[in-house]
């Protein structure tokens, strides 16, 4: 009880205190306010506006549960979560945070996975779509294709150790499991996931009008509230820097980045980066005479941080189920060091013995960089090309299993 006054006492302070900066630096919120809106419109509500909706779509008509069996070999033995978080691995890796927050929940509300499986699935599925990364990040703030390979690699290669990492993650207790968690994974059958498929779509019953009704009126009601969270979340970093408090930050953290092992420059980017993930990895590109390999890590730590913005949007969609915050957190932060540290572990092998090798062609540099609805068709090629990966992993693990068990 007495913690939770205090938090409440914090939080009217804060809110008091934001308010009186924003009357103080009126034109200041305003701009800020201004350009979180034309982020969110430009570019967060194209990207993710279409994704809210499939995804509902899918999940209407048991596309999911499909896929879900076909992916159990995989996802159970790996990841120890249920198939259906594969199809929510390949859309959180596409389309970018907090899509996979959204599925996640609503697979819960289903009981499709229980608590825990759902905390884990949530943990190592949110990260950057790879448009921002490339597209943005490594093309556009940084002006070099060939560092979207490495950032790439140490951005995702870090999320599924994540996901190794939290399929030892139970939380204390005895809580309500699905009922199959912990079991024998499923064998790939693509009769039985068809079956799953036509038994979830009769369970739905809705009619493809009401269907798609719903999902867009549940997708703009998200869209809602991550707007309001991209612009509440640039005004308090705009006022906060002309206040001169992030200042204050930047000095105290010049003095602690040396002592990890990174130049003190960083300090402005990485601070910012912890309220905003795009004026954070553009400010990483930014510090002149410091190394590549310095900035590009201060730019893996911050995609893999998300952004407190980020995470308030997350910990909003979590709030409509069960699912706690808290692992997220602490997935999030390990996810960011790890990424860091992968970044610089590889930088060698593919930025020095291999200059010609890039996701991104050469080319790519000199196109204009895609964003907003024109972004769309790649993320899309992108899901489906994960989802083949999957697929076809699933397969051969159902098969190496069948064979294990022969023997």
């Amino acid at each position: 009880m007495v913690f939770k006054r205090l938090m409440a006492f914090l939080f009217l302070f804060a809110a008091l205190l934001l308010a009186v900066l924003m009357v103080g630096y009126p034109e200041a919120s305003w701009q800020a306010g201004v350009r979180g809106l034309a982020i969110w419109w430009d570019v967060l509500f194209p990207s993710l506006f279409p994704f809210f909706v499939i995804s509902e779509v899918l999940l209407g008509f048991g596309i999911v549960h499909f896929l879900g069996k076909l992916l159990d070999p995989l996802m159970r033995p790996v990841f120890r979560i249920p198939g259906s978080g594969g199809f929510v691995l390949a859309m959180g890796f596409a389309s970018g945070y907090p899509v996979s927050a959204k599925l996640a929940t609503k697979l819960r509300e289903q009981r499709l996975v229980s608590r825990a499986e759902g905390e884990r699935l949530v943990s190592f599925t949110t990260s950057s779509d790879p448009i921002f990364l490339i597209g943005a990040v490594s093309v556009g703030f940084f002006g070099n294709p060939k560092l979207a390979g490495a950032l790439a690699l140490a951005h995702y290669g870090g999320a599924l150790l994540i996901g190794l990492v939290m399929r030892f993650y139970r939380p204390e207790g005895k809580e309500p499991a699905s009922p199959e968690e912990g079991g024998e994974p499923g064998r790939f059958s693509l009769k039985l996931a068809l079956k799953a498929m036509h038994e979830a779509r009769m369970q739905d019953g809705r009619s493809l009008g009401e269907l798609l009704r719903q999902a867009v009126a549940s997708s703009l009601q998200l869209m809602t509230v991550v707007g309001g969270l991209v612009v509440f979340f640039s005004v308090i970093l705009e006022v906060l820097t002309a206040s001169g408090f992030m200042s204050s930050l930047y000095g105290g953290f010049r003095h602690l980045l040396p002592l990890l092992g990174m130049p003190s420059p960083l300090a402005e980017p990485l601070m910012g980066g912890l309220f905003e993930v795009t004026l954070g990895a553009k400010a990483a590109a930014a510090p002149e005479g410091i190394p590549l390999m310095y900035k590009a890590a201060a730019a893996a730590f911050i995609l893999s941080w998300g952004g407190l913005s980020v995470h308030a949007q997350v910990a909003s969609i979590l709030n409509g189920a069960d699912l706690r915050y808290f692992p997220f957190l602490m997935a999030r932060f390990l996810h960011a060091v790890l990424s860091a540290g992968l970044l610089l572990l590889i930088w060698n092998p593919l930025m020095g013995a291999a200059p010609a090798w890039s996701i991104a062609s050469p080319e790519f540099g000199r196109k204009e960089i895609l964003y907003g609805w024109q972004a769309v068709p790649g993320a899309l090629r992108f899901f489906l090309a994960t989802m083949a990966i999957l697929l076809i992993l699933s397969f051969l693990s159902g098969f190496i299993h069948r064979w294990r068990h022969r023997k």
